[in-house]
């Protein structure tokens, strides 16, 4: 077990009421979707529920989930609750030799990441009592593979978990639902669009025409709960930081040439995507030619951090870097910074809440399933991220139970650059979440 001895035993009395009311849900469900926001407990709510099935209705559950929160989250979880502590859980992550020596072994609760899903069905595994979706958003594309190997998987629980469900509008929800229930809902994909949405008039996506009656189906089959009902969180402070950036002709020129010289090296955008990228990279301070080699272009959001560290000097900071070359100019600048990864997560989250870690590094797409909200109270987002599932569980992981003081979110975003659209696009598109929990959790059900 990966539990530490002097960490209590927790007990089933200790579940909260709308914990309990989640629990319930499922067992009453059975095929549902459970949208609850970071900290509520979606995992413990889970494995409650396998706990009433196991051996009476299904023998074995399958999770699918991102990989750190594979590797780490779910068995110890179970190792923290003593009417889950027994159940034999195995990680089925790793090389193809030991995915199948995982999925091979007798166990209660298997873990797989969310890309061997394909894989996983390809091999035979595909018929479990309970399945568990965690993060079920990352299945929202119906033509991934992943999701059209998922389909045909065979359960009779299918539990889908997401603090954020939608993180690009109602759309998301189709294949999402389409695990759920098969296409009954919502029939196909193409009669979804149909009913329900509009093309952009640029042509780039679907606008949703009839919101309201899509969260109105929802409610048949998902819960939504809001942390903020259910849990006394200390204030958040989000405060956007400009940073004039050096060399702004330069950028300018690439931005609208798509093409850059500097430094006696040449840079060249293929298209509107790669030049976005590019752009993004020059707000951090560095940006990458065709051949990966790193080019500093300026050192301003190092300095920014710099500043905002010396305002707060008795406090620890998490800093949500974007690409490696960041990760890389932050720890020559701060040779005391340590990056958290999927792979040192167990080592590195004790330090953590212990004080002992002054700056934290995490990949600012990869802050999911950490409980770290002990150790510190000021994220740092050195670089920017267009997607809001991976924002909203990056906030919370500090801003969440068991935080005993405000937090303070600070964005370093590049002055007239590209950073402002990546807010502009966060910010619009957080509004549309919102506005899902506000219609659609109901305490009193």
């Amino acid at each position: 077990m990966n539990l530490c001895m002097s960490q209590k035993i927790l007990n089933k009395s200790d579940l909260e009421e709308y914990q309990l009311k989640a629990i319930n849900y499922i067992l009453n469900k059975k095929r549902c979707g459970l949208g609850l926001k970071p900290g509520l407990g979606k995992t413990i709510c889970t494995l409650t529920a396998f706990s009433e099935i196991i051996g009476k209705k299904v023998k074995k559950l399958l999770v699918i989930a991102p990989l750190t929160i594979a590797k780490n989250v779910w068995i110890n979880e179970t190792d923290k609750w003593s009417h889950t502590r027994d159940f034999r859980v195995s990680i089925c992550c790793g090389n193809e030799k030991t995915r199948l020596a995982g999925l091979n072994a007798e166990a209660d609760i298997y873990v797989i990441n969310q890309e061997n899903v394909e894989w996983m069905y390809d091999q035979g595994f595909s018929k479990y009592g309970m399945i568990v979706v965690d993060e079920s958003h990352e299945f929202k594309g119906h033509d991934s593979y992943r999701f059209n190997a998922l389909k045909h998987f065979k359960s009779i629980y299918m539990v889908l978990l997401s603090g954020t469900p939608a993180p690009s509008g109602l759309i998301d929800f189709w294949s999402q639902q389409y695990l759920i229930d098969k296409g009954k809902m919502f029939g196909d994909i193409t009669g979804f669009r149909k009913h329900y949405f509009r093309e952009k008039r640029e042509g780039h996506g679907y606008e949703c025409v009839y919101p309201k009656l899509i969260m109105n189906r929802l409610k048949r089959n998902w819960l939504f709960m809001d942390s903020k009902d259910y849990l006394d969180l200390p204030d958040k402070m989000m405060i956007t930081t400009p940073v004039i950036i050096d060399n702004y002709q330069e950028y300018k020129s690439f931005e609208d040439d798509f093409y850059l010289k500097i430094q006696e090296m040449e840079i060249t955008a293929v298209n509107a995507g790669v030049l976005c990228n590019k752009l993004i990279q020059y707000c951090n301070g560095a940006v990458y030619d065709q051949d990966r080699n790193v080019i500093i272009v300026h050192n301003n959001k190092l300095d920014m951090l710099d500043e905002i560290m010396k305002q707060h000097i008795d406090e620890n900071f998490l800093v949500a870097y974007n690409f490696k070359s960041d990760e890389d100019r932050i720890k020559k600048r701060f040779p005391h910074a340590v990056t958290m990864n999927a792979k040192d997560v167990n080592e590195l989250e004790p330090l953590w809440n212990e004080g002992k870690i002054k700056m934290m590094l995490c990949q600012c797409n990869s802050g999911r399933g950490l409980n770290i909200q002990k150790g510190g109270r000021i994220i740092i987002w050195f670089g920017l991220t267009f997607r809001l599932d991976s924002y909203i569980q990056f906030n919370d992981r500090l801003h969440r139970r068991g935080q005993d003081k405000p937090v303070i979110i600070y964005h370093l975003v590049g002055k007239d650059c590209k950073d402002e659209r990546v807010m502009q696009i966060i910010g619009h598109k957080d509004l549309t979440q919102e506005e899902l929990f506000k219609v659609l959790k109901n305490k009193d059900d």
